[in-house]
């Protein structure tokens, strides 16, 4: 690792992500929307180039020089997500298409063959929909009930308000690491306790938590933690579902199909074990290579450093956007990651997101798949502004400068 990169050097971070070159409508694009989807450094693109240009073939399937090589590539992919946020071996890894199709698996194989009418599965008020949806297709075939605990208005966790919900009927709490739209750190490992001292399961998404900050799944002592390749600067089409390894073993297979067999007879199947049981089909092969590269891209940049870098960019954030007239920051817990909401008096967030694009600048408008949170916020959408390892504070600025424009125009 180069001295740059001790220092965590912006000017040299930067320059590994092509699209920051790019100007929009005249304008120096300033990309402000990572939380919906990161931007891939060029060692990204090289590695999911070469797998498909140096080494490509189908995984676990031949003996020929280069589905070996592609195999071992794909499969050196689970090691490192290991690495990356603490588990025991890449055994515990189960390669997926996304924290959505994750969550899905844990409901549909875990949870859908052992609830029973009147179990509760408790979810925050704050969850994403992947992480509210799968929940209530299963309560609905097995008769579970699904519960949502609240937040304080400005998005600050208070751990009564979980535990006052917490029953005997308590099987699962699924949490998000992360809000994705009010930036709360939920206490994983508090949580923990909670969820095993009532006998449940804790299901962690990590989608908007691995990015911003060290993950150790062990010490969190989470059940389940999944997150999504592309908001990790790696590439669509690509999640990994980390489960503790007796859990898994426990599961049966969600999808059937090829690869995730031990032997199949026109009588019956038997099936691979874990994590490979859970695979079916060909994956995801170039793109799982491609999240390997990002792993080694922010692992020698170092997460403390990346973790220390964004608040910095976020509290300039919450400072600069405070000045804007009419404008209210929606999630101002301490402790905050990743992302600052806000709405305007004078606009909705769709225009806002309209005008301002003409500046160059890219944020989020909508409900940000968290609809019962907006609900309980008793607002229709916000706009959202993410930050991820290259933004820079003086973004902020170019932001501000835009929203005084939406003032000026709506007034």
């Amino acid at each position: 690792m180069d001295d740059a990169r001790r220092s965590f050097d912006i000017d040299a971070i930067r320059a590994d992500f092509p699209i920051l070159e790019r100007s929009i409508h005249g304008k120096p694009l300033v990309y402000l929307d990572s939380a919906a989807s990161a931007q891939k450094p060029k060692q990204v693109l090289d590695a999911l180039l070469s797998a498909y240009q140096d080494t490509y073939s189908n995984v676990h399937r031949g003996l020929h020089f280069l589905s070996e090589a592609s195999t071992d590539l794909y499969e050196a992919v689970r090691g490192k997500v290991a690495q990356f946020i603490g588990a025991d071996s890449g055994d515990e890894i189960v390669l997926t298409s996304g924290a959505t199709m994750a969550l899905n698996l844990i409901a549909r194989s875990w949870a859908e063959p052992r609830l029973q009418p009147g179990d509760e599965i408790l979810i925050s008020i704050a969850d994403h929909h992947a992480n509210i949806v799968p929940w209530q297709l299963v309560a609905e075939k097995t008769g579970a009930i699904v519960r949502a605990f609240p937040l304080e208005r400005d998005g600050t966790f208070v751990m009564s308000h979980l535990t006052d919900m917490v029953t005997d009927r308590t099987r699962i709490i699924a949490v998000p690491h992360v809000s994705n739209v009010l930036g709360t750190v939920f206490p994983i490992a508090a949580i923990s306790e909670i969820a095993h001292d009532a006998g449940a399961l804790l299901v962690v998404d990590g989608c908007q938590g691995v990015v911003h900050m060290p993950v150790d799944v062990r010490a969190l002592g989470a059940d389940f933690y999944v997150f999504s390749a592309h908001k990790l600067y790696g590439p669509n089409g690509v999640g990994v579902l980390w489960g503790r390894a007796d859990i898994l073993a426990e599961m049966p297979p969600f999808l059937g199909g090829g690869d995730m067999i031990d032997r199949v007879t026109i009588e019956k199947t038997t099936f691979a074990e874990a994590p490979l049981r859970f695979e079916a089909g060909t994956p995801a092969i170039a793109e799982t290579i491609a999240l390997g590269a990002a792993i080694d891209y922010v692992d020698a940049i170092g997460m403390d450093a990346v973790r220390a870098h964004e608040q910095s960019v976020l509290n300039y954030a919450h400072q600069r956007l405070s000045a804007v007239e009419g404008l209210t920051l929606i999630g101002t817990a301490p402790g905050k990651s990743g992302v600052v909401s806000f709405t305007m008096d004078c606009a909705h967030p769709h225009d806002i997101s309209t005008i301002i694009d003409h500046e160059g600048v890219a944020i989020r408008a909508g409900h940000h798949c968290a609809q019962p949170l907006m609900d309980f916020l008793d607002l229709p959408s916000t706009g959202r502004a993410s930050v991820g390892i290259y933004s820079r504070a003086e973004e902020f600025d170019a932001l501000a400068e835009a929203l005084e424009k939406v003032r000026r125009i709506f007034g």
